[in-house]
């Protein structure tokens, strides 16, 4: 009897494991289905004045996997190759993407290079909704084939299920996986042969500038040439961390241009933008940047000479600049420079004004260039994607995002990133 109690109770136990495993496995929830491509190919024309140009629009994802086949993420990209070309593998090829790190590469696609473009008004203002989609007259494919890239986390690109997105979002990491995707898009489309090109801008030139040599020196591929728009390559020279001048010189020329931009110069230099130019380089190079390098040591009687001289360049106050210590951030002068109109300018665009809940800060609240060109171009991508274009997905089109942050530095965590080496 002891026995056969023991032996029951065993078998009641084992059964009861039996459920518990069944039940836990019940809850478990379904893996998710693998990742495949998804593209749509559909035929277009453009006029380019008295020129027609046929191409061929490819939207859609591609997987990227290791080399032991592990889904890793599905990439977005929008490509144009024009028709009737008799030999495809000799024409060029461009690679463009935007910047951030974080945003999509709709700017360059729907407002530079791609064959369509979001209709805005002369000086760049948004009209009204419904928002516009026109010709572009100003793209590129009439004499190179074109491929918009959206890396890991932005657009419609995502990492692959129970992939880590942390994985994509770093320097050498980002650059290794746009690499890869720029690989296996050449060798797909058989365009091993077309002259290469990259074209990116802002962040997108430091993606540009490090592909440049991981390319070359991980796949082969040899460009023919790079295309750095609004680039950074030294941040170091964007940084406006104390300690760190060198920003300050290279910016003085710019805060000249949106000075005269709204009037805010001085009669003999708001006639000739060019000559105002050419004087705040003379300055920022001649007697600012030593000037910054004397530190406290510099005279109060040359203090105050350089801080009239900034004025004169930038349509802010002597007062204002000397309680700066001579050193006028972006993020101030943004917010100085039309403050008794209670306005901001731009920081992308500083042609762009903007209204703070107060004019008494020392910094914006947001950016009014961005606010221009977030909406137009957001609603415009996201019909044209799927209503032209052909490519249909309920995830959000990222357009900017900030679920790249932290981004992963690397080895230049303690130092300023500086990709011009890779460039050389």
């Amino acid at each position: 009897m002891k026995n056969a109690f023991v032996a029951g109770g065993l078998l009641f136990l084992l059964f009861s494991a039996g459920l518990a495993a069944q039940e836990a496995a019940q809850e478990q929830p379904a893996p998710a289905p693998p990742l495949e491509d998804q593209i749509s190919e559909t035929q277009h024309s453009l006029r380019m004045g008295a020129q027609r140009v046929d191409y061929t629009a490819r939207a859609g994802t591609m997987v990227l996997r290791n080399e032991q086949g592990e889904q890793k993420a599905s990439v977005f990209f929008v490509s144009y190759f024009r028709n009737n070309i008799e030999d495809p593998g000799l024409r060029p090829l461009t690679f463009s993407f935007n910047g951030g790190p974080g945003s999509s590469s709709v700017w360059l696609h729907m407002g530079a290079f791609g064959p369509k473009r979001v209709l805005m008004q002369e000086e760049g203002h948004a009209l009204p909704p419904p928002y516009g989609l026109v010709d572009n007259e100003h793209s590129l494919l009439d004499l190179t084939d074109l491929v918009f890239i959206d890396p890991p986390s932005t657009g419609y690109s995502r990492s692959a299920p129970s992939e880590d997105p942390k994985q994509f979002h770093g320097v050498e990491e980002d650059i290794e996986w746009v690499g890869e995707f720029i690989r296996l898009f050449t060798t797909r489309y058989e365009r091993w042969g077309s002259p290469k090109f990259l074209a990116g801008e802002s962040y997108g030139a430091t993606r540009a500038a490090g592909l440049a040599r991981h390319l070359q020196q991980r796949h082969g591929m040899n460009l023919n040439g790079v295309l750095l728009i609004s680039s950074i390559l030294n941040f170091q020279t964007a940084r406006f961390d104390t300690g760190n001048d060198l920003p300050y010189p290279l910016f003085l020329p710019s805060y000249t241009a949106a000075a005269w931009y709204h009037s805010k110069l001085g009669s003999e230099l708001q006639t000739n933008l060019r000559q105002a130019l050419r004087e705040a380089e003379e300055f920022a190079l001649g007697e600012y940047a030593p000037a910054l390098m004397q530190g406290s040591g510099l005279s109060a009687q040359d203090r105050q000479r350089i801080a009239s001289a900034m004025s004169r360049l930038t349509g802010l106050s002597p007062a204002f600049i000397e309680r700066s210590n001579l050193r006028v951030p972006l993020r101030r002068f943004v917010k100085e420079l039309l403050r008794d109109e209670r306005k901001t300018v731009g920081r992308l665009d500083s042609r762009f004004t903007g209204v703070d809940a107060d004019a008494a800060g020392e910094t914006f609240e947001y950016d009014p260039s961005y606010a221009v060109i977030q909406g137009p171009f957001t609603a415009v991508a996201n019909d044209y994607l799927r209503t032209h274009l052909g490519f249909e997905s309920e995830l959000p089109y990222e357009v900017l995002t900030a679920r790249v942050r932290p981004w992963n530095f690397g080895p230049a965590q303690n130092r300023y990133l500086n990709v011009a080496e890779d460039l050389r």
